[in-house]
């Protein structure tokens, strides 16, 4: 690993020096309107403090050093002054912010982590509940359904959807119904933290709302009757698409009214049609709590505070929607090919022929083994939960590491650069350690000697 993280360095430092320009004490107080002693005063400050007076070698020797916990001390002229066993580790201060790159880490870390574990078990959940389902069903109609409905989004380019979900679901023009950046707006931070009401009574309602929507749909979804499933579906869909269109700027009926009602009654059509009841029961069920919290904000009285919490909830939606599609999407059908793979199996032919149930042989036997891939991919997950999401990150305005290091890229913050590289690459290669362990965990043939 300490070779790795070497080299991942060596690369980044020495493309940052090669670039048109490089990095030095001139092009840090470029375009300052300084004067001459002034300007000559700063760059002897930051040649001290960076060393860029020195070969190229030699700062990256330096940056080592600052960095390590174990090294040389310097004296205030910059000179050698001992060796330290417990010297600590110093990430260097940044050229773009003038502050403490460990203050700036720290600031982001925790917005990135928000996101990230969020959706990570949101993409699990849901690539396993299809992936599974689909290998058992192959060939069948959920099964060819999900695979044109999966590739069709890992195909859209995260950039694509989080400019349409603004345009479509953040402005004026068409559904303003989510902000179009941030994680709060500024007055929630002199909010209270949990949503407050102007009396008991509203909460009451609220909660009958959503106690009555979730338990009817709750109760339709496990009709074994179709006909009565995707009727009342189907009616939910076209008032659904009706209420939309009528909510877009505008007035009177238009082609938009027909196109939206046609397009959410088939999709909930679909879902009622669905022989897979856990996905059913968990759609549905959810419709209902929308449907009830819908109905009583609509009616609901005078005095109501969000609070931080659903403020921070609002502006999470869409971002959370462009961290995950791409993900379920790619891991659904790695899921479906290692089941499907297992699932034909000799062992398993075995244990059916030994009278073992369907279902102990798909979960005792045949998931476990299924994990392997799916662990593989997971190494990349503990980099992702720090590193960020540069494009979700910029495209909603969002501080976290991702956008921090596009920003340091663009300002040249050498110091700042270097420091999420080794932070992400330590990170990465923790991530593969941890799954060369779980590959003895979940398959008792793999040992390490």
């Amino acid at each position: 690993m300490i070779p790795t993280l070497l080299g991942i360095t060596i690369v980044v430092f020495s493309v940052m020096a090669a670039a048109p320009g490089g990095i030095s004490a001139q092009s840090l107080v470029e375009g300052q309107n300084l004067e001459p002693q002034a300007k000559k005063a700063l760059e002897d400050y930051y040649n001290r403090l960076y060393g860029l007076d020195s070969p190229a070698p030699i700062q990256y020797l330096r940056w080592l050093n600052n960095v390590s916990p174990i090294g040389f001390t310097f004296d205030e002229n910059g000179d050698i002054n001992g060796f330290s066993l417990f010297k600590g580790s110093d990430l260097g201060r940044s050229f773009l912010y003038g502050r403490s790159v460990m203050e700036l880490i720290e600031e982001r870390v925790p917005i990135t982590l928000l996101l990230n574990v969020i959706a990570v078990p949101l993409i699990y959940i849901i690539s396993i509940m299809i992936g599974v389902r689909a290998a058992m069903q192959r060939g069948q109609s959920f099964d060819v359904g999900s695979s044109v409905v999966m590739l069709g989004l890992w195909s859209v380019p995260t950039m694509l959807t989080g400019v349409l979900l603004i345009g479509f679901f953040a402005s004026d023009q068409y559904w303003h119904w989510f902000p179009t950046a941030g994680l709060n707006q500024r007055e929630a931070l002199d909010m209270v933290f949990l949503p407050h009401w102007g009396s008991l009574t509203d909460v009451l309602w609220l909660f009958l709302g959503i106690g009555t929507g979730a338990t009817l749909m709750l109760w339709l979804s496990r009709l074994p009757a179709m006909p009565i499933r995707i009727p009342v579906m189907t009616l939910l869909g076209l008032l659904a698409g009706v209420m939309m269109a009528n909510a877009l700027p505008g007035e009177g009926v238009s082609a938009i009214h027909f196109l939206l009602a046609l397009t959410l009654a088939t999709l909930f059509a679909l879902i009622a049609y669905t022989d897979y009841f856990a996905l059913r029961l968990v759609v549905m069920g959810s419709i209902g709590i929308a449907i009830g919290t819908a109905l009583f904000f609509t009616f609901q009285g005078e005095g109501f505070v969000r609070g931080f919490l659903l403020d921070r909830t609002w502006h999470l939606i869409l971002p959370l929607i462009c961290l995950t599609y791409g993900g379920f999407a790619f891991l659904s059908k790695l899921t479906r090919t290692a089941v499907l793979e297992n699932l034909l199996a000799d062992y398993a032919r075995t244990a059916r022929a030994k009278g073992v149930s369907e279902k102990d042989v798909l979960w005792r036997h045949v998931f476990r083994n299924s994990l392997l891939p799916l662990i593989t991919v997971s190494a990349t997950l503990l980099p992702g939960l720090l590193g960020g999401s540069v494009i979700v990150e910029s495209i909603f305005s969002i501080d976290g590491m991702g956008k921090l290091a596009v920003e340091a890229v663009k300002g040249r913050d050498r110091e700042l650069v270097l420091s999420i590289t080794l932070i992400s690459g330590v990170l990465t290669l923790v991530g593969y350690l941890i799954a060369d362990l779980c590959y003895a965990l979940a398959d008792p043939r793999v040992s390490y000697d």
